[in-house]
């Protein structure tokens, strides 16, 4: 077992000790100081645009001060106006300047307040819409997949889940980094930041009511910690996690892991076998490669193949599922199928081949 010892576990869990926090994916991002800009900009054209009406119109204004209003009168009329402040040392005296006074600037001093309230409404309840799209998500999340990791086989293992049929809102996505996090929002998942070896972040991910756990993690001992977490905080969902060491993935199944994936060996296998035929690497590239070509499903046994054997299906059947047992197709223990059985076979795909896998786990004999 090559695994680190505890100061090099506390170390690493320094290092990804981050303040951990829920994003929910959101149809349109814009940056903060370019919305607040936009609005400022729009609040100076209105002020340039009652400064300019009341200049051209600057006969039909007194100043209490010389009588006359010139050009930096006319802002300074334009300012006090449409901020309400109205000193009242500038005032429209001509029937012409009231009017517009009644009928343009007015309006535009609504206008005015409108973008800087509305402004200042949006930064200050930002915050508070966005603690209630979480407290709405997490009241409504149920039976979700929660995908720890989100480098290549994260995002690999997501496409091939969501290929069944799984949608994207049922998807929770843990991993320390920000960036991560940002572009799987940008994706359309929910992510959560920060260590998953520590409870309170996969409890943020509603992990306790999750349907499936996906441990992608680029460290062995990652893996196995979060996998011990998660089990405490789930006993009942489906954990199937990635090693790169073979000899790692006893100690994965031993912390709660229903299946274990050696990604080095497996990657490893699938190049000797391309070697030896090039075609049937293909094909076992085909058949990993859910929603295109050939996929391998598992389905439920229907009335007419009751009291058949596996060959006499009108699909291509690889083993039975029965009970707790995987079984080949040709096990003489097999017999005929009975109705609980479960069936994984071979199928061309297509949008109606969408088959969700079973969750329970499965002990191969």
């Amino acid at each position: 077992m090559k695994l680190p010892g505890h100061d090099a576990i506390a170390r690493q869990a320094d290092e990804h000790l981050v303040t951990h926090r829920v994003k929910l994916p959101r149809k349109v991002v814009e940056h903060p100081f370019r919305q607040v800009a936009k609005r400022v900009l729009m609040a100076l054209l209105v002020l340039s645009a009652t400064a300019l009406l009341v200049y051209f119109d600057h006969e039909g204004y007194n100043d209490n001060s010389d009588g006359s209003v010139d050009f930096l009168d006319a802002w300074y009329y334009a300012t006090v106006t449409l901020s309400t402040t109205g000193y009242g040392d500038i005032t429209p005296v001509s029937d012409g300047a009231r009017l517009t006074n009644i009928f343009v600037i007015t309006p535009l001093r609504v206008l005015f307040l409108i973008i800087l309230v509305g402004t200042t409404l949006e930064v200050l309840t930002e915050r508070t819409r966005e603690e209630w799209r979480l407290n709405r998500w997490r009241s409504t999340l149920r039976d979700h997949t929660v995908v720890v990791g989100f480098g290549t086989k994260g995002r690999s293992a997501i496409q091939t889940v969501c290929a069944t049929g799984l949608r994207k809102e049922q998807v929770v996505v843990v991993d320390p980094s920000s960036k991560v996090i940002d572009a799987a929002t940008a994706e359309g998942y929910a992510g959560v930041i920060g260590d998953a070896t520590r409870s309170e972040v996969l409890k943020r991910a509603e992990v306790h009511k999750a349907r499936k756990i996906i441990i992608a993690t680029q460290r062995d001992d990652t893996a196995v910690l979060v996998t011990l977490t998660a089990r405490q905080l789930n006993k009942g969902a489906k954990i199937v996690a990635a090693v790169r060491e073979e000899e790692n993935a006893p100690l994965l199944k031993q912390s709660g892991a229903d299946a274990v994936i050696t990604s080095a060996s497996a990657a490893g296998r699938l190049l000797g076998l391309s070697v030896l035929s090039p075609a049937a690497g293909m094909v076992m590239e085909d058949l990993i490669q859910q929603g295109s070509g050939l996929d391998i499903v598992e389905r439920p046994v229907i009335k007419a193949e009751v009291g058949r054997r596996p060959r006499e299906t009108d699909d291509l059947v690889v083993s039975v599922v029965r009970g707790h047992r995987v079984l080949g197709y040709d096990d003489p223990d097999v017999g005929t199928l009975e109705l609980t059985d479960r069936l994984i076979t071979i199928v061309r795909a297509t949008p109606g081949t969408q088959i969700a896998p079973d969750v329970r786990p499965l002990v191969q004999e």
